[in-house]
């Protein structure tokens, strides 16, 4: 049975006030935040870590992102209630978690067996089953099958932008992506405005574990 008592509510509060004042001001992504318990997607052996603001290994070499940019590419994302987002890269399905309590509805691809598996248990027992669909396969190439959407947000660094993922996009959809080197990564926005037209805007620099896939780079 996966506890979420008074202690664990606490310090998730704590950690909604340290993103906040980075600049986090969106209170729908801070209360999604805190309506997901955090200690859930860790290893019992990072419990007492769950609420610090930084990233944490989960399995197959991977990491739990940092709440921080969690919040911060979730804010960029400016989804509302229905909308439907793609994520490339499930992991621990701990940001797929937030996009739901958001109101999206969300598809994640996940390009490990082993992290697609286990992802999707988790979002079974935490019943966001209806509100995400998992599936296992090669991110870098999108999900076109229930293209478009109406926000397209990549957990792992891209070495440039996959075009599929642009024409993925409803009009006036937006991609978040972080793209740059193996070692620090430009958060970027991209809105699809017309059929063949997008504007680009570039935020701090981050940094993720590499997207892979043919648009990515190659496992």
């Amino acid at each position: 049975m996966l506890e979420d008592n008074f202690q664990h509510k606490g310090l998730r509060k704590k950690l909604i006030e340290e993103i906040r004042k980075k600049g986090i001001q969106d209170e729908n992504v801070l209360k999604a935040i805190h309506a997901v318990p955090r200690h859930w997607f860790l290893d019992s052996v990072f419990l007492q870590h769950a609420y610090q603001d930084k990233a944490f290994p989960i399995d197959e070499g991977q990491t739990i992102s940092q709440p921080y940019t969690v919040a911060f590419q979730t804010e960029l994302l400016e989804i509302k209630p229905y909308q439907s987002v793609l994520e490339i890269g499930t992991g621990s399905a701990y940001q797929a978690c937030v996009l739901a309590e958001m109101g999206a509805k969300v598809y994640t691809i996940e390009y490990n067996e082993i992290l697609h598996r286990k992802a999707k248990r988790m979002i079974d027992i935490l019943r966001y089953d209806k509100k995400i669909q998992c599936f296992l396969g090669d991110g870098s190439q999108g999900l076109k099958q229930f293209a478009p959407y109406d926000g397209i947000l990549v957990t792992a660094g891209a070495p440039a932008v996959p075009e599929a993922f642009l024409f993925q996009l409803k009009i006036g959809g937006k991609l978040i992506i972080p793209v740059g080197d193996n070692d620090t990564q430009k958060m970027m926005r991209i809105t699809r405005k017309e059929e063949k037209h997008f504007t680009q805007e570039e935020f701090d620099n981050f940094s993720f574990v590499p997207l892979l896939g043919k648009n990515g780079w190659k496992s």
